[in-house]
């Protein structure tokens, strides 16, 4: 596990930042694109952290039914708000 894998404060601020940064062109992601923000660690532990992170209500989950995707909670569209007005 990397350093910025093991300091939960850190973690969650690069993930933030690196969403953030991304928002202008993309608000939802999928699980891989996570590998970008922690590229050497494994798959588990970064799921571990992004999962963290959707029970303290810093992201929010999406699904098309076929795949889920991950945004910060509140931006873009997300799933309740679909088809509204």
């Amino acid at each position: 596990m990397s350093d910025l894998l093991a300091n939960k404060e850190a973690a969650t601020a690069a993930v933030v930042d690196w969403m953030t940064k991304k928002a202008g062109t993309k608000t939802k992601f999928y699980f891989n694109d996570f590998s970008k923000v922690f590229p050497d660690d494994k798959p588990r532990e970064i799921k571990k952290v992004v999962n963290k992170l959707v029970e303290e209500g810093v992201l929010e989950y999406w699904s098309s039914g076929s795949t889920t995707m991950y945004g910060l909670k509140g931006s873009g569209i997300q799933h309740s708000s679909e088809g509204e007005e």
